[in-house]
């Protein structure tokens, strides 16, 4: 009946076996270095993941641009390709934060260079995509072509930077420039020299850097096993600092944006990591192919990657790989849009994966989702303020608050996970049309009309390609906002906050600050604490905590599962009180969460969904409390 947990830390290839080949027990071996392991109890999994994020670091927030939806392909060029996609993104009206750069966007593949014909002014370009509300990543790879006119080579090569053979030459591997050396990010000089060329390099505009190819890879050959690595000092082959390469790299890439930008919060997307990479950057789980089944594991890939202390993580949305379906597409972004990380990406010779790349009908279901993404951002940007504090991640497998609950162990239902503490996410291939859920203990309702289920049991439910099994826990408390089409767009000053009655009293702590800065390091942030009571028809709403001056001005509280309020009271913490009326709502989901519709456009869906009730008053920065 208890849980633990066990963290290996050993840099050497490791094994791990959880009962593949037998039933009896699971085990974990490395091929060489110390048998180094962390043992891990306490009374749940929560605090495990809490001593885990002590012992490797919190990770820190992200700028809140990064956690809207984010599009790429291999590639985007030349300059006019990339200024059309923003403008249809804007002229649509999809929402989005941040546009990529792959590989083509480089002088003949080169690290730290432009392609002058294809791009022949960067800082232009960037400064008009920031003026339209996107921020642009660009690709780096750790190859540094063998060419004597390139700086960077010459630099790496002569300041003793570089990965060597015991007999002290350069390892050489082609990768996309041809052939290339390797700088040794296990030396701190390394680093520092390619933070300073990061700096240089993202001076141009650049709002964040994607290391890829970072395990390292090479091409036709695995790396030997003989190079040397500095490996800080201690000296160690690449059997045991190939592990942490990629982690150190990324380490140099963050520390040149600081060096660049000292005062606010760097964006780094790696391929690989060590465990603790999430003081660094976000992770995605790098090429994956166009599938049902490639989507369906990235899923539980983002689960067991937020048990290793991981919280920003997703997948390429739509698959890297080959060419899918527009029904896959709909069903792969409606899952994308409860991932933390929510990108797009495919690759060279493929079909566009933008939202209206695959017609009509899965334009309007992206739409409708990366809109619902958009509303939710006050939940989202809280839950990434929750794992830097107690390293809860953001995609939560079901095994952290319900480890002795069989059900969600089994093939059918191991692909569901939290989002944040409320959000139940079924995901199911694109074809599926009915399948079974596993609801956990609890009254849950579901997304789209609000039709409460009991916990503990299994059901079968509709799954039609429009609409992702989504569940909302009872006891939530959903904070929203109006829809803007990104981060950098102010919304309404009216929060909307979703309360659902549970069979218990529930907290959930709203958190602001300005969203790109380190200031709320220093106390420039809002948080105030949510308590719902349902037994009591309650809400009580903390005094505001920090000096960070809040978006919201009034407060609007939709009632799910309460049954009639025919009045409401708002009383605050000098025991003054008001009444104040108790609406219904007369409009349909985009505004009010609980009914879907992703047919907007057409006239039968103009219906207004009436009967949702609702109170409406002022925030003040003291203590609130909402009686109905």
């Amino acid at each position: 009946g208890g849980v633990y947990g066990i963290l290996f830390d050993n840099t050497h290839r490791t094994h791990f076996n959880f009962g593949a080949s037998n039933n009896r027990f699971a085990s974990f071996s490395a091929t060489d270095g110390p048998i180094d392991y962390y043992l891990f109890a306490g009374p749940g999994v929560p605090a495990i993941l809490a001593d885990l994020r002590t012992l490797t670091g919190p990770a820190p927030l992200p700028p809140r641009w990064s956690i809207g939806f984010q599009q790429c392909r291999y590639s985007y060029y030349p300059d006019e390709v990339l200024r059309a996609k923003a403008q249809a993104f804007r002229r649509r009206g999809i929402p989005c934060d941040v546009l990529y750069l792959d590989i083509h966007y480089m002088d003949a593949y080169k690290v730290f260079t432009w392609d002058k014909r294809r791009f022949p002014q960067p800082e232009k370009l960037l400064d008009e995509l920031k003026g339209m509300g996107f921020r642009t990543v660009a690709i780096m790879d750790p190859g540094i072509a063998k060419e004597e006119d390139y700086a960077p080579f010459t630099e790496a090569r002569d300041q003793d930077l570089l990965v060597k053979y015991p007999d002290g030459e350069a390892f050489t591997a082609d990768v996309w420039p041809g052939s290339c050396n390797f700088p040794d990010f296990t030396k701190p000089e390394a680093r520092a020299w390619w933070a300073r060329r990061t700096e240089d390099f993202a001076h141009s505009g650049l709002g964040g850097l994607w290391n890829d190819m970072n395990e390292p890879a090479t091409w036709g050959q695995d790396m030997p096993e003989l190079i040397e690595f500095y490996y800080e000092g201690e000296g160690a082959t690449h059997l045991e600092a190939r592990n942490v390469y990629g982690q150190s790299m990324v380490r140099a890439t963050r520390e040149g944006l600081e060096r660049l930008r000292p005062r606010e919060r760097p964006f780094v997307l790696t391929r690989a990591g060590y465990v603790g990479i999430h003081r660094h950057a976000a992770v995605w789980t790098g090429d994956n192919v166009a599938s049902d089944a490639s989507m369906l594991l990235g899923t539980r890939m983002l689960a067991s990657m937020g048990l290793s202390g991981m919280s920003f993580t997703g997948n390429d949305i739509g698959g890297f790989v080959g060419d899918g379906d527009p029904d896959l597409f709909a069903r792969w972004i409606s899952i994308g849009a409860f991932s933390p990380f929510f990108r797009c990406h495919t690759m060279i010779n493929t079909r566009d994966s933008e939202p209206w790349a695959f017609g009509e009908k899965a334009e309007e279901i992206a739409r409708n989702y990366i809109n619902l993404r958009y509303r939710l951002l006050p939940y989202v940007y809280a839950c990434f303020k929750e794992a830097t504090d107690t390293g809860m991640p953001v995609v939560r497998s079901l095994a952290i608050e319900w480890p002795q609950e069989a059900e969600i162990y089994k093939p059918d239902f191991h692909n569901q996970f939290l989002f944040g503490p409320s959000v139940l996410v079924c995901p199911v291939d694109s074809k599926a049309s009915v399948t079974r859920v596993f609801l956990p203990k609890g009254n849950w309702y579901y997304l789209y009309n609000d039709q409460v289920y009991s916990g503990g049991r299994e059901h079968y439910h509709d799954c039609p390609v429009d609409r992702l099994p989504v569940f909302v826990r009872g006891g939530a408390i959903l904070p929203m906002q109006s829809l803007v089409q990104h981060d950098g767009e102010a919304p309404e000053d009216l929060l909307r906050i979703q309360l659902y009655a549970g069979s218990k009293p529930s907290a959930f702590t709203l958190y602001e600050d300005d969203g790109e800065t380190l200031d709320h390091e220093v106390g420039a942030y809002r948080s105030r604490l949510l308590e719902l009571d349902s037994s009591k028809r309650t809400l009580r709403i903390g005094a505001a905590e920090g000096d960070h001056t809040s978006a919201f001005r009034r407060v609007r509280i939709f009632l799910h599962g309460f049954g009639d309020a025919s009045a409401a009271m708002v009383s605050t913490g000098d025991g003054s009180g008001t009444n104040v009326p108790v609406q219904k709502t007369d409009f349909r989901y985009i505004e009010q969460l609980s009914n879907f519709d992703p047919w907007g456009y057409e006239p039968d869906a103009q219906k207004e969904i009436p009967g949702l009730p609702f109170i409406e008053f002022a925030l003040v920065d003291g203590a609130m409390e909402v009686a109905w």
